[in-house]
């Protein structure tokens, strides 16, 4: 089912005006990012990972979940009203992520290296520094 414009906006409407704050958005996504790439520090390499690594160790239905919430972070983007390009390139990212990480053993090393949602942030991130500087946090 294709959503138009116009559904899109009466259905952020509905859920309020958080759902397209560019502040609220880049809170929702960095905390989604740090939940799926940095929730644990593996001891002794000092090594970040989160959910995608983890649930990513099942086989395939892992993957898939961490597919849909890597989704939501691109969701996010559209709401922010990124170009195609942009949705496009994040959503190579996260299918790359999704494909590969869904091979056994293979897909697991590739899981603890390929952090799509990180780069995903990180396109966010420019866009919100670039149209909406007022969003810009200091992290600690």
């Amino acid at each position: 089912m294709k959503v138009g414009s116009e559904q899109f906006d009466r259905m952020s409407d509905l859920i309020g005006p958080a759902a397209r704050d560019p502040r609220a958005i880049r809170q929702r996504v960095e905390a989604m990012e740090k939940l799926l790439e940095g929730m644990f520090v593996i001891p002794g390499i000092n090594r970040r990972v989160g959910l995608d690594s983890i649930v990513g160790l099942v086989p395939v239905v892992g993957d898939i979940i961490t597919a849909g919430m890597g989704a939501y972070i691109i969701w996010e983007a559209r709401n922010l009203g990124m170009s195609k390009f942009h949705l496009f390139r994040m959503a190579g990212n996260l299918g790359i992520d999704t494909l590969i990480g869904a091979v056994p053993l293979l897909g697991d090393a590739f899981d603890f290296l390929w952090r799509s949602n990180s780069m995903n942030l990180k396109v966010i991130r420019k866009h919100l520094d670039k149209h909406h500087p007022e969003t810009v946090t200091l992290e600690g």
